[in-house]
C-alpha cells in the first residue's frame, strides 16, 4: 500500500485510513472488532471528533493495549470558546484511553482561527500542544472559502476536506496548495455521502493524489474491501475513467455531499436527504424512498425560506 507523510507533521501513513463516524451507529462489540481488524489489517490512521456520541470511547476501548506508537489518533472540538475546547479535550484524551492526539481539529470550522482574534481558541490550541496534549493543529472546514482562508494563513498543519472523485477543480486546487503549504490533506466524505459505490475507482481516484482518505466504516464488509487494497492497489484504467465520468456527469454539478451539517432546517426540512432524493432512488435500493413518509417529506420542501445555508457548505 502506497504510503503518504501528511505534511509538515512527518505523520507517514498508508493511503487508506479509518474514517470512525459511523461506528457510534453500529454496537459496541462490533464497533471494537471493526477497529480491532481495521489495524489488524494494516491502517494506522484514526480519526474521530466529540461530536460522534460514542465513537471516541469504541476507540478507546478497542486500540486499549496497543503500543501507542504504532498507530494515529484524530480527533475534534466543535467547541466556540476555550472553556469548552478544554472540556472536550480532556474528554476526548480520557475517553480515548490516551495521554496525547496526534492530530487535534478544529471541527467544521466557520473561520479560520487565528492568534489575537479575540475568541483565544489558536492560542488554546498553542497551550495544549506545549503541554503535550496534542502534537499537530488540525482544521476541518466544509466551506471552500474557510479552506482556502486556513491554508494561506500558514496556521495549520493540516486541513481536513470532503474531497472524491467528484471534486470540483476549485477543489482539486486545494489539494495543490496545501501541497506547496506543507500541509497535510486529510480527504473526508470519499464516497460523496453514499453516493459513490465502487470502492476501486474511489481508491483509485485518490492515489493519484497526495491526500490521506479516512473511509467511514460500520460493517465489515466495507471494511474488507478497503482492507483489500493492502494486497493490490487498483489502477488507474479505461474502465474506472469512464466509470467516473459517468458518476461526474450525472452528480458532480451542484451535489450534496450528505454531510447534514446545515441542518437543523428552520422550515423542518431533512436537507441532506431530501437534496440527493433523486440520485438515492436511483442508485440505491429504492423501496423504503418511496413510501408515505419521504413523499410527505419532500412536500416540505414548498415551504423553504430560502436561507441560502444548504448551499454554502
Amino acid at each position: 500500500m502506497k504510503m503518504i507523510t501528511l505534511g509538515s507533521t512527518g505523520i507517514t501513513v498508508p493511503q487508506n485510513a479509518f474514517g470512525a463516524l459511523p461506528v457510534q451507529r453500529a454496537d459496541t462489540e462490533t464497533a471494537v472488532k471493526l477497529i480491532r481488524r481495521a489495524y489488524a489489517g494494516g491502517m494506522t490512521f484514526f480519526d474521530t471528533a466529540r461530536n460522534y456520541s460514542d465513537s471516541e470511547y469504541k476507540l478507546g476501548l478497542a486500540l486499549e493495549g496497543i503500543p501507542r506508537d504504532t498507530y494515529y489518533l484524530a480527533t475534534k472540538t466543535h467547541a466556540l470558546d476555550p472553556e469548552t475546547f478544554r472540556k472536550d479535550l480532556d474528554t476526548s484524551l480520557s475517553l480515548l484511553k490516551t495521554d496525547y492526539v496526534d492530530i487535534y481539529q478544529f471541527h467544521c470550522a466557520e473561520t479560520c482561527y487565528r492568534p489575537g482574534d479575540g475568541t483565544g481558541m489558536y492560542e488554546e490550541m498553542l497551550k495544549a500542544k506545549a503541554e503535550g496534549k496534542i502534537r499537530h493543529i488540525g482544521i476541518t472546514a466544509h466551506r471552500i472559502g474557510v479552506a482556502e482562508e486556513v491554508i494561506a494563513s500558514g496556521l495549520y498543519e493540516t486541513l481536513q476536506f470532503p474531497f472524491s472523485y467528484l471534486a470540483s477543480d476549485r477543489d482539486i486546487a486545494l489539494v495543490q496548495a496545501c501541497a506547496d503549504a506543507g500541509m497535510g490533506f486529510i480527504a473526508m466524505k470519499g464516497l460523496s455521502g453514499g453516493m459513490l459505490t465502487d470502492s476501486r475507482a474511489c481508491m483509485a481516484f485518490m492515489l493519484r493524489y497526495p491526500v490521506l482518505p479516512i473511509w467511514g466504516v460500520q460493517r465489515e464488509k466495507e471494511l474488507e474491501e478497503w482492507l483489500a487494497f493492502f494486497d493490490g492497489e487498483p489502477e488507474w484504467t479505461p474502465e474506472i475513467e469512464a466509470l467516473i465520468a459517468a458518476d461526474r456527469k450525472e452528480l458532480a454539478t451542484d451535489f450534496c455531499r450528505g454531510c447534514g451539517y446545515c441542518e437543523p432546517c428552520t422550515a423542518g426540512i431533512q436537507i441532506d436527504t431530501c437534496a440527493r432524493m433523486s440520485p438515492m432512488i436511483r442508485r440505491s435500493p429504492s423501496a423504503r424512498f418511496l413510501e408515505d413518509y419521504w413523499p410527505e417529506e419532500m412536500v416540505k420542501l414548498d415551504d423553504s425560506v430560502d436561507c441560502g445555508l444548504s448551499i454554502t457548505r
